[in-house]
C-alpha cells in the first residue's frame, strides 16, 4: 500500500511511525506533505519517508490519503487536493469536527473515512473511533481498521454523529487525566511533599489502580467501595467531591468538548 499524509505534526507522524514499525508501508511508499519548512527539514534528516512541501500530482500515485491538518487549515488544503485527487483513492481524515459530507463536497470525492484518535497513539496505545461514508466498501474499511490498530485500538461507528462525542470523551480524554493527576500532585505538595515525591505517589497509584480495574471482575462502584470504608478517610474525600460536584463538573466539561467539536464543523 502507498500512503500520503498531509500535515506531519505529532498525530500525523504517530500514524506514519506505527505504519512503518509494523511494516504496513515502506518509507519509499510513504509520502509526507509538510508545508512548514523547519518541520520538513527535520523529517528529511530523520529520513521518515518521502518528504515534500506541496500537494502535487504525486498524490495521485497513492492508495490512501490521510488528512492530518488543523481544521482551520483545511479550506486551503482541500482546494489544492481537489485538483489532484483521483477516483478510487481512499481519504482518511483525522481532523476534529469536519464531517464526511463536508469533506466529500470540498474535494468532489466520495470515498471518505473520518477518524478521531488521541495522543497515546504516539506510543502505540491510542484509542481511535472511525466512521465511513456509505460509498466506502467493507474491504476498504477493514484495511483502514488494520492501519489504525497499529496505533492502539480502533472501533468502527455506524453513526458518524457519535464522533463528536468521541472527540469529547477519548479524543480530549488524555488532558482530563493529566488534569486530575496534576491536581492530586499539587495537593501533595500543599501537604508538605516535594514535587518529585508527590508525583511518584500519585503516578504509581494511578498506574496500579488502572491495572487493578483491568484485571478485577468488580464494577467501578464496587472498587470504590472496597477502598472507602464507612466513616474512613476515603469516604471523607468522596463526600467532599460530591458536595463540590466534581463528577458533574467533569461530565459538563466533556459535553462542552463535544459541543465545541460540533461548532468546529460549522
Amino acid at each position: 500500500m502507498k500512503i500520503a499524509i498531509i500535515g506531519c505534526g505529532n498525530m500525523g507522524m504517530a500514524f506514519a511511525n506505527s505504519f512503518i514499525q509494523y511494516n504496513l508501508v515502506s518509507k519509499e511508499d510513504l509520502l509526507l506533505i509538510e508545508k512548514n519548512k523547519e518541520r520538513g527539514d527535520i523529517l528529511q534528516e530523520q529520513k521518515a519517508g518521502v518528504v515534500v512541501d506541496t500537494i502535487s500530482e504525486r498524490v495521485g500515485a497513492v492508495d490512501l490519503i490521510i488528512l492530518s491538518v488543523k481544521p482551520q487549515d483545511y479550506p486551503s488544503v482541500s482546494s489544492e487536493l481537489a485538483k489532484v485527487i483521483l477516483p478510487g483513492q481512499l481519504v482518511l481524515s483525522i481532523m476534529a469536527g469536519i464531517p464526511i459530507a463536508q469533506i466529500q463536497l470540498s474535494l468532489g470525492h466520495d470515498l471518505i473515512i473520518r477518524a478521531m484518535p488521541n495522543t497515546p497513539a504516539l506510543l502505540g496505545m491510542g484509542m481511535t473511533a472511525f466512521a465511513a461514508a456509505g460509498t466506502v466498501g467493507l474491504s476498504e474499511i477493514r484495511k483502514v481498521e488494520n492501519l489504525i490498530n497499529s496505533t492502539g485500538r480502533a472501533v468502527f461507528l455506524e453513526d458518524e454523529s457519535l464522533l463528536d462525542a468521541v472527540t469529547g470523551l477519548s479524543g480530549s480524554g488524555p488532558a482530563y487525566f493529566f488534569y486530575l493527576i496534576k491536581s492530586m500532585i499539587d495537593a501533595g505538595v500543599a501537604m508538605g511533599f516535594d514535587t518529585a515525591m508527590s508525583a511518584l505517589l500519585v503516578k504509581q497509584t494511578m498506574l496500579g489502580s488502572y491495572h487493578l480495574m483491568q484485571t478485577s471482575d468488580k464494577s467501578l462502584d464496587e472498587l470504590i467501595q472496597a477502598v472507602a470504608s464507612k466513616g474512613g478517610t476515603t469516604e471523607a474525600a468522596l463526600k467532599t467531591f460530591n458536595e463540590l460536584g466534581v463528577g458533574d463538573g467533569l461530565q459538563k466539561g466533556i459535553f462542552a468538548a463535544r459541543d465545541r467539536a460540533v461548532e468546529l464543523a460549522k
